[in-house]
């Protein structure tokens, strides 16, 4: 993955706070306020959405990153943008916003329970 993506995609989120990269499963994922609110793959970046976002992202041509789990393709919540949201901080701000949105309504993980042994 480039440093100049990330770099770029810091400039884009700049506006709404500031945004880190964590490197993970062969990607990045890309954080705002400690959240994840998209991932890196190949060069491409897919933000994070949910039922109430996913028909704006469908609406503007997106479509979810897909994932081969074992053979078997697995859609992921994170979907593509479109081109123009990459070329200024207002065209990726609605996109941005939907993610950290979704990301906000994500319900905590349930807490695993402990093996007795």
């Amino acid at each position: 993955m480039s440093v100049g993506l990330i770099e770029h995609l810091r400039d884009l989120f700049e506006p709404l706070g500031p945004i880190s990269a964590r490197a993970m499963f062969g990607g990045h994922g890309v954080y705002f306020d400690g959240m994840i609110i998209g991932i890196i793959i190949e060069d491409a970046l897919y933000l994070k959405v949910d039922e109430q976002t996913r028909s704006r992202f469908e609406a503007a041509g997106s479509a979810p990153y897909v994932y081969d789990m074992r053979g078997k393709p697995l859609p992921l919540s994170y979907w593509s943008l479109p081109e123009e949201a990459m070329d200024s901080p207002q065209a990726m701000r609605p996109w941005a916003q939907m993610a950290i949105e979704a990301a906000q309504r994500k319900p905590p993980p349930k807490p695993r329970r402990k093996r007795r042994g």
